[in-house]
């Protein structure tokens, strides 16, 4: 059934849309799951009441600061049933970091008897101990609304957790879209430089891009983020002697603010869900080199918006940031880019696939807590 949106709905003799939804984090960081959820209390329909529950001040306070009426609770996750209880929303709103996250809050608005639970799973990962992964399919698998940041995000999801096929539903994040600021140029030489937003960890492979230097002259690196992993990226870059070609300025408070230094976006991840990142940078008209992981693919249109290589692939790598010291293709890549992102993968695309898929789960009756329906195959 397609989803439409509530005042849709009402019109077509729905019940009435939601009212009151509370949006839950229990992450402990700021990162790109959490930078999506801010971006959709921020737009969503101001008709809409949003209360923000999470367990990290700061997460709280950088999920509703776009949105001024938005009230923000914070406590400890044993507090939250009691809390959920209290607030009775129409619908609770999980965001979820891992498939595992956030299971009190789930197991709290479930027990709820009016309310729909949706939860968005950010990053598709699967989990060998077994309770965590009984413990999870048991309530993924009630959730009236369950969606995934991408097509293959969905179909994995479906098939870590045993949930059958087609009951994730795709809702890409979504960033806003601002006038594209003025080109500038970090590097005075007039090197290539190549540039990435993300958090300084082994997943985000940016160990390979290093490698992938020493084989490119005139190519600079600069990547904004911060992490456990900038240590052992600082002594890779010198035993590689590239040290004078890579900058690790940290991390920004206005990441997107480095997009105008940059004249090629990469991210060499191992493991992606649906990058923030990579649609910020195709908003700002960069090419994206990218590894074909989760929903990149989805996102990137290899050979048009950028290129697309193998997970772990240095020589890939190599042969693809050295097409793009071009400009001529970099500027066609990047206008592609940017026109693909502004028809797809905005914030105003994302809130309003969630109004639709609110609305949706309001209007119909709740899927059973106790017993389940089998899943399909």
């Amino acid at each position: 059934m397609p989803l439409v949106g509530w005042r849709d709905g009402c019109a077509r003799g729905w019940h009435a849309p939601p009212v009151h939804l509370v949006a839950c984090t229990d992450s402990r960081g700021i990162g790109g799951a959490e930078i999506s959820l801010a971006n959709l209390v921020a737009e969503v329909d101001p008709a809409l009441r949003v209360d923000v529950l999470g367990v990290d001040e700061a997460v709280v306070a950088r999920v509703v600061a776009g949105r001024p009426d938005a009230r923000a609770f914070v406590a400890p996750p044993s507090r939250h049933p009691a809390l959920l209880a209290r607030l009775r929303p129409d619908v609770v709103h999980a965001n979820l970091a891992v498939p595992w996250a956030a299971a009190t809050d789930l197991a709290a608005a479930l027990a709820l008897p009016r309310t729909r639970v949706v939860a968005v799973q950010q990053l598709p990962l699967r989990t060998v101990d077994l309770p965590v992964w009984l413990r999870t399919r048991g309530l993924l698998r009630r959730l009236d609304g369950h969606v995934a940041v991408g097509e293959a995000s969905c179909r994995r999801m479906e098939d870590f957790y045993a949930l059958g096929r087609g009951s994730v539903v795709s809702v890409p994040n979504g960033v806003p879209d601002r006038p594209l600021p003025p080109r500038t140029r970090r590097a005075v030489d007039g090197s290539v430089v190549v540039g990435s937003l993300g958090r300084l960890d082994a997943v985000k492979g940016y160990d390979l891009l290093l490698h992938a230097l020493v084989r490119l002259p005139g190519v600079r690196a600069v990547v904004v983020g911060e992490g456990a992993a900038r240590p052992e990226l600082e002594r890779l870059a010198r035993e590689l002697g590239v040290d004078g070609r890579v900058e690790l300025p940290g991390w920004s408070d206005a990441p997107r603010s480095a997009l105008p230094d940059f004249d090629v976006f990469c991210l060499p991840s191992r493991s992606e869900g649906f990058p923030l990142s990579i649609a910020e940078a195709m908003l700002a008209a960069l090419p994206v080199v990218a590894t074909r992981v989760g929903s990149v693919a989805e996102l990137v249109a290899d050979g048009k918006t950028g290129l697309l290589v193998e997970r772990d692939d240095v020589d890939g790598l190599v042969t693809a940031l050295a097409r793009l010291r071009d400009g001529e293709l970099r500027a066609r890549f990047g206008a592609a880019g940017r026109e693909r992102a502004r028809a797809s993968y905005t914030v105003e695309h994302m809130a309003r696939a969630y109004e639709q898929l609110w609305a949706q789960v309001c209007a119909v009756r709740r899927t059973p807590r106790l017993r389940p329906p089998a899943p399909r195959p």
